[in-house]
């Protein structure tokens, strides 16, 4: 099945893809594998929400924020691949999750990402992943995600 149209089955429609707010790059290619730079949860360029989780930011708006963050990654693999259809394998994820002392929800966060990609790839969408709390993240952001994607 395309991916392109399971992302239309599931209702879901790509964000442009990011622009870099420093040097920097959005994605690296080497051989089939792309490394992308940490995605925020942001549209049009401005962040959709700020804060730690556990003190300012619920689990429930982080999955949300890590799921517009991983849709923001996939705009930046399609750009560079042409299409999701080129989607070979999601090799490894990492997750920054801005945490308040005492915060251990990270991977339940992180989980909005990881179950998106899954929804849209299926097995090709599993990945091994890291979820890390973070002290601070760039601009506030309650979550930074990193990608590793196999493509054709």
């Amino acid at each position: 099945m395309s991916y392109e149209l399971r992302l239309k089955e599931l209702g879901i429609e790509l964000p442009a893809a990011p622009k870099p707010v420093a040097n920097y790059v959005p994605v690296v290619r080497v051989g089939d594998l792309l490394f992308l730079s940490g995605v925020l949860p942001s549209k049009e360029g401005q962040l959709v929400m700020a804060g730690k989780l556990g003190a300012d930011v619920s689990i429930e708006q982080g999955v949300a924020a890590a799921r517009l963050a991983v849709l923001n990654a996939l705009a930046i693999v399609k750009a560079e691949a042409g299409s999701l259809d080129r989607v070979k394998r999601i090799v490894k994820m990492v997750g920054h999750i801005a945490s308040a002392p005492g915060f251990t929800d990270q991977p339940q966060v992180l989980n909005g990402a990881s179950d998106l990609l899954v929804a849209v790839f299926g097995e090709t969408g599993r990945h091994a992943r890291v979820a890390v709390g973070a002290a601070e993240l760039p601009r506030q952001a309650p979550i930074e995600i990193e990608l590793i994607v196999q493509v054709s």
